[in-house]
């Protein structure tokens, strides 16, 4: 009796959603044909380890080489073929046209397929200023771009480089460049550096930058290029500025690979991505998406939104293999956008929403911000940390986090967003048992810290202002020492520190709305529960304190 023929499960594209997809699509059916195509010249590598390898943190450029067509055909049994870029699809016969990009006279091949999976993933945005080719103007996004990147630095020694775009990549790139001893100039068009952060969190995130005397030129676009010949010598800003360079590179965002899919008549959403269901199917059911070419739901809005990350685009492949090989899968759930970057001697990290979009689109919400430290303060090495939740009320769900500091903030961002994955509130963090020892963390973690705040204003012990928030209208407390309040002036408050309470309380009107100000929020919080036990009935705490005030960027 004849075997069935094995099912034939093609993926286009390889590094981290397509190589996710090829090995699970094996390890759920041992017989199928699966062969990876991949236009460029390594199937599976680190892409988010570029920028490491500029500076030489990462020496061994073998290292990023995740995997090798030989490992993928030795362990796997899956062909892998690069250098093949696939030019259409024919949804009908279900084939597909192949180009040999080694090779561009031999002609096109055919391949046939039962089930296709697309992981194209993303490309790097070129911006109009830099259409024409110069011999010193990189993107990084491939091996080939990096190795670009450091025969340019090697040839022609550059003392000072460009970077466009103060993203994730960005701000890597900067950091590694300024390791090797190139001065470093750093253009952002928005207003802040990583602007999915909160204004005064980006500033914090900023700070790292200026240790380093590092200034960015925010809310300013590169114009054009100044050139000699095919170099690039200097960058002309929308301000008029004019910024000599030797090297530039280029980091202002991607944009998902879509044409393939489009010119094959396949869904494209709203936000710009290929349409999948939770099992990372197309439109057409034979074909599958998924990584950062596709449109992922948020797990907080429900909407549809681009997600250009590793994490998700690992687990997007991985249920698009299953689902290929199986007719069945996990669904994918949805995302957060969790990230973090290293900033120097500063992690910045962040999950969920911002303000910026809950204000657009009229979500009510309040925040809490805390100051903490990474583990017990006085066990050796304590680095502080400022953590900052947005959270609804009054069932106080989670709606967005974000964290700068030195070590643990990324503990305490992924322990965020797994209760935000959950569907958690602030009073389910109140609850989380977390492991706890000296050099690993408090016995009132700074996960639990920031929940006692937000419960403590959902439930008016007291309630709590923003730190931007107007104090015009409002009665002032400043319960800091004379030391701090010279250091940090409150213009128009009433000083009474915290130890000359409730003594100090004939200098205020108990009728008017009052807010009660410290350094950080904790004393202040003790003092606005003293103005509440003595009959005070409009009492608010500057959540953050002074601290935190004091980074709202100048306008």
């Amino acid at each position: 009796m004849s075997s069935l023929p094995s099912q034939r499960i093609v993926i286009v594209g390889g590094v981290a959603a397509g190589a996710s997809a090829a090995t699970r699509a094996r390890r759920i059916d041992p017989h199928a044909e699966i062969t990876i195509l991949e236009k460029g010249p390594a199937v599976s590598f680190a892409n988010c380890g570029l920028p490491y390898h500029l500076g030489g943190e990462i020496a061994d450029r073998n290292k990023l080489l995740v995997a090798t067509p030989e490992l993928f055909w030795n362990r796997f049994r899956i062909r892998v073929r690069t250098h093949e870029e696939v030019i259409a699809i024919d949804r009908e016969s279900k084939s597909l046209m192949v180009r040999d990009r080694s090779d561009p006279s031999t002609t096109l091949t055919q391949v046939g397929y039962d089930k296709l999976i697309l992981a194209m993933g993303a490309e790097p945005v070129l911006p109009p200023f830099a259409q024409q080719p110069s011999s010193n103007v990189f993107q990084l996004w491939t091996l080939p771009d990096m190795d670009g990147i450091l025969d340019w630095i090697k040839r022609s020694k550059p003392r000072r480089a460009l970077v466009v775009g103060a993203g994730f990549v960005g701000l890597e790139v900067v950091e590694q460049l300024h390791g090797i001893g190139i001065e470093v100039d750093l253009v952002e068009r928005s207003a802040t550096i990583l602007n999915r952060l909160d204004p005064i969190f980006a500033n914090m995130a900023c700070n790292a930058l200026r240790q380093e005397s590092i200034f960015p030129i925010n809310a300013q676009s590169v114009l054009e290029f100044i050139k000699e010949g095919d170099r690039v010598t200097a960058a002309v800003l929308s301000n008029g500025q004019t910024i000599p360079t030797d090297l530039v590179i280029l980091g202002v965002g991607v944009r998902p690979r879509t044409k393939l899919a489009q010119q094959a008549g396949l869904a494209i959403g709203d936000a710009g991505g290929v349409v999948v269901n939770e099992f990372m199917q197309t439109s057409d059911p034979s074909i599958y998406a998924a990584g950062d070419l596709i449109e992922y739901t948020h797990q907080i809005t429900q909407m549809k939104t681009l997600n250009p990350l590793a994490g998700p685009a690992n687990r997007a492949g991985r249920i698009a293999g299953e689902h290929a090989a199986s007719g069945k899968s996990q669904p994918m759930g949805g995302v957060l956008g969790t990230s973090i970057v290293r900033i120097f001697e500063t992690t910045v990290g962040m999950t969920g929403l911002n303000e910026k979009y809950l204000d657009q689109h009229k979500m009510p919400y309040r925040t809490a911000i805390v100051q903490a430290t990474n583990h017990a303060s006085y066990f050796p090495g304590a680095t502080n940390m400022q953590l900052k939740v947005l959270y609804e009320a009054p069932s106080g769900r989670i709606l967005g986090a974000q964290g700068v500091g030195g070590e643990g903030v990324d503990k305490r961002i992924d322990v965020l967003a797994t209760a935000m994955t959950l569907g958690g509130t602030v009073y389910d963090l109140a609850r989380i048992d977390l492991a706890y020892a000296p050099p690993y963390g408090s016995a009132k973690d700074p996960i639990h810290m920031i929940a006692f705040t937000a419960i403590n204003d959902l439930q008016g012990h007291p309630r709590l202002l923003p730190p931007s928030a107007d104090l015009e209208g409002y009665q002032v407390v400043d319960v800091r020492t004379a030391k701090e309040r010279s250091e940090l002036p409150l213009p128009g408050a009433v000083a009474i520190p915290i130890d000359e309470m409730p003594e100090g309380f004939s200098k205020l009107d108990p009728k008017l709305p009052t807010v009660v100000v410290c350094h950080s929020g904790k004393r202040a919080h003790i003092g606005a529960c003293r103005l509440q036990a003595s009959g005070f009935t409009q009492v608010f705490n500057l959540t953050g304190g002074m601290s935190v005030r004091s980074q709202i960027p100048s306008t």
